[in-house]
């Protein structure tokens, strides 16, 4: 799912004027736990992602932004979208062992493509990154006729699938998957300025830096004692990612974790202190010759003021490390994180990614489940984020989730917090 150290797709949500039917941050049955829907949760959940991978498709259209510049971070939307019916194509419908789950074998050779020429356009393991931009791709009426055919085609398997794990592993895979491109399409048209909704929103609060008060770990840190915790999954019931198999026992010495990320009030001072330049979508402003500095943020090609209570986002992995090392402090590990967000009640997640002090590697006992792409092309690559953020999908949420970006990404929603050293 995650290629070049993105996650692939352009995802859903409508425009800043209608909120995509509430914004991106919907709640799909949100209390849910996804990860063992059965068959009619995952039917409406796929709906539903569906739905909203179209309205940001139509928004990126509507805003000019079909023809992306060849960048790391983004994919041509339209090879995105054909991704999206692809892939679920690949793994359901072209699948005679979609029933099998992780015991898939990979030497059966699949059936026929609904689109002759799906594999050599929209295989993400085989299709270099730079040659998306290349390719003879479909016109988006007959890319969204594709998707809307694949998509009958998944419910239509699904509705005769049954309700055992193995039965709908691809099911939930799918889903997963197109939820993670769906909260990437939400970075492309933040980086973009394609206008969408996004509940939650910046309000119009007053933010003069000199009325906060900095570092709250000063007035907001969790004790958590010497302990050992199992760090990640073990088999068990419902779908689990192979990179969160392999539970283990971690021993953690007695540390301190800021109840909260790092906010924008803290991490201006911190700026202003060491003169460091403003993060991307940032800027200061005065309303006229005199008048105090406030900061404004850019959200979806929309300047709004800056809310100094809120988490510092698209803040890169070394610029949380430099906060880091002036405050005194470090960043979290994966077992410490997991640690505090699994016991602490106090322990605030869920508004943006969180970067960690870990590197991307295997559990104990890695074995790459049917997409082996997944985990680990990855591995020693990359930081580890733990958490969610605004634009993530419900489910998504979990507190054993993993994901990892290369440390230089600032498109992304990803802020920090810190530990005691």
């Amino acid at each position: 799912m995650r290629h070049n150290g993105a996650l692939k797709t352009t995802q859903a949500a409508g425009n800043a004027k209608d909120g995509a039917a509430g914004g991106l941050a919907v709640v799909l049955a949100a209390q849910a736990d996804w990860r063992c829907a059965g068959a009619a949760q995952l039917a409406n959940g796929l709906r539903s992602l569906r739905q909203r991978t179209l309205q940001v498709f139509d928004a990126c259209v509507a805003a000019g932004a079909l023809h992306v510049p060849c960048t790391d971070e983004l994919n041509p939307p339209l090879w995105e979208l054909g991704h999206i019916g692809w892939y679920q194509e690949y793994w359901i419908g072209r699948n005679p062992q979609r029933a099998a789950g992780i015991g898939y074998n990979h030497s059966l050779a699949r059936t026929a493509p609904l689109l002759a020429q799906g594999d050599d356009w929209y295989d993400s393991s085989l299709v270099p990154h730079a040659a998306r931009w290349h390719l003879p791709l479909l016109a988006p009426a007959a890319c969204k006729d594709y998707l809307a055919a694949t998509l009958e085609q998944t419910l239509a398997l699904l509705a005769t699938a049954g309700e055992g794990d193995d039965a709908l592993y691809f099911y939930r895979l799918v889903l997963l998957h197109e939820a993670m491109h769906l909260e990437a399409a939400v970075y492309m048209a933040q980086a973009l300025g394609v206008p969408l909704a996004l509940a939650g929103a910046a309000s119009d609060t007053t933010n003069l830096i000199a009325a906060h008060a900095p570092f709250p770990w000063a007035r907001g840190q969790l004790s958590i004692k010497k302990q050992v915790w199992q760090l990640g999954s073990a088999e068990g019931k419902g779908f689990v990612f192979d990179n969160e198999l392999g539970s283990h026992a971690v021993p953690l010495e007695a540390f301190g974790i800021d109840a909260q990320c790092v906010c924008w009030g803290d991490y201006l001072h911190y700026l202003q202190a060491t003169a460091s330049p403003l993060p991307r979508y940032v800027r200061a402003a005065q309303a006229s010759a005199g008048a105090p500095l406030h900061y404004e943020q850019q959200v979806f090609g929309q300047w709004e003021p800056l809310q100094l209570d809120q988490p510092a986002v698209h803040i890169s992995h070394a610029q949380a490390l430099a906060y880091c090392q002036y405050a005194g402090r470090c960043l979290p590990t994966e077992a410490q994180w997991e640690c505090a967000a699994s016991s602490q009640s106090d322990f605030a997640w869920g508004q943006v990614w969180e970067w960690t002090a870990t590197t991307f590697a295997p559990y104990p006992g890695f074995v790459a489940h049917p997409y082996r792409d997944y985990s680990e092309p990855w591995f020693g690559t990359r930081p580890v984020l733990r958490g969610a953020c605004r634009a993530t999908q419900p489910m998504l949420r979990s507190a054993k989730y993993r994901n990892y970006f290369m440390a230089q990404r600032t498109d992304i929603y990803a802020g920090f917090r810190t530990c005691s050293l």
